[in-house]
């Protein structure tokens, strides 16, 4: 997989939008569509269903050189070698790791990626050593119905203070894709608008198109004289 800095379009393979399709047809028509990363993500499953999903996408994913990641289920990564994992606040501090090398063996590949809801759990995954932060959900989403939206604001913050690769997360769709980019974003997650799309990846072709069309921050050139 290419360098998590250099990643833009982070996509999901969630077993809630699958809608009878094979999850390894779903990961390649993300593949196709210029996906960087993609999650799997599969909350009613069974750690032995969820293992046996993550071995039918992982050969799909490592042909596309798209990294692999699996959510929740650190074990699961480690075994069938995956190339990231992604944990909640929840699954990481309160588990009582405090850094994540605690997570990984000395000569592991494996990055970790947090979710953060607001400044302050940035500062603490930032200083926890993780490979790359979620910034969400920016708006109300259904694939987490319960979670406050953390608004645009916290996007600006992001982009002012963080200085790993960092993803905005949360009702990202077409429509709210340029209110995000503005407010500073340059990676993004998408779920269901992709997912539902009639055509994935089409859909996963646009969101790249308009990531990579759109102008990055200003450089300011020194004055002269």
């Amino acid at each position: 997989m290419k360098p998590l800095a250099d990643c833009k379009l982070y996509t999901f393979v969630d077993t809630a939008y699958l809608q009878g399709h094979a999850p390894e047809l779903i990961a390649q028509q993300l593949c196709d569509g210029g996906s960087d990363l993609i999650q799997l993500r599969a909350k009613n499953s069974s750690p032995e269903e969820i293992r046996a999903l993550a071995e039918k996408i992982l050969p799909v994913t490592h042909r596309a050189k798209v990294g692999l990641v699996i959510n929740d289920h650190l074990d699961i990564a480690k075994e069938i070698g995956a190339d990231l994992c992604h944990l909640g606040q929840e699954d990481f501090f309160d588990a009582g790791f405090k850094n994540v090398s605690d997570l990984k063996t000395p000569d592991s590949t494996l990055k970790i990626g947090l979710s953060t809801h607001a400044p302050a759990q940035a500062h603490r995954a930032l200083a926890a050593g993780a490979d790359y932060i979620a910034i969400g959900p920016v708006f109300a989403t259904g694939t987490k119905p319960a979670a406050k939206p953390v608004t645009l604001d916290y996007v600006r913050w992001a982009a002012a203070n963080v200085n790993v690769p960092w993803f905005a997360i949360g009702g990202i769709n077409r429509q709210t894709l340029d209110a995000v980019l503005t407010a500073g974003a340059r990676r993004i997650c998408v779920v269901s608008d992709v997912l539902n799309a009639p055509d994935i990846a089409k859909a996963c072709a646009e969101f790249r198109r308009r990531l990579e069309a759109f102008p990055g921050n200003p450089v300011t050139l020194p004055s002269a004289g």
